[in-house]
């Protein structure tokens, strides 16, 4: 069998017909049309549908497969070498957005390890914070409630 139908593809793929549809828009696989405009795959797109699944696995964003996809001439399928320096590339944005998220995870503790969130001196939860100057509690409430007997 040289060409899948869609179905195939998607049976073989593990993909859902409309996520290859999709992948088809943003060209990051292609077809041809046969003369009932029916959509024919190549073999070798299965390839390049499981390097997008391996890559949206880890969080690369379609954008950057997308990207990687077009440097290969004449659209061809990933090699193993290509594989290899496609994972080089995407190996290093991950230790970084990995970091990123280390600090943020740290961040995000050390302001829930206080206990309560405190907005006199959390300045993660609210960096701008004016009032917590003036202690805890809810100051903007009692300063603009109205007193008994006014409206």
């Amino acid at each position: 069998m040289e060409e899948l139908t869609v179905g195939q593809l998607a049976a073989r793929s593990g993909v859902a017909v409309s996520a290859l549809h999709f992948y088809e828009r943003q060209g990051l696989i292609s077809s041809r049309r046969t003369s009932g405009n029916q959509r024919r795959y190549k073999r070798d797109v299965l390839r390049r549908v499981a390097l997008i699944r391996i890559a949206q696995r880890v969080g690369i964003p379609l954008a950057d497969v997308a990207a990687v996809l077009v440097l290969l001439p004449d659209r061809r399928t990933p090699t193993r070498q290509d594989w290899q320096r496609i994972s080089q590339r995407w190996k290093a944005e991950l230790d970084q957005r990995i970091r990123h998220l280390q600090r943020l995870r740290d961040d995000f503790t050390d302001c829930v390890g206080c206990g309560c969130l405190s907005i006199d001196r959390c300045r993660l939860a609210n960096p701008t914070d004016q009032l917590g100057e003036h202690g805890p509690g809810p100051r903007r409430l009692l300063e603009t409630a109205p007193r008994p007997g006014q409206r």
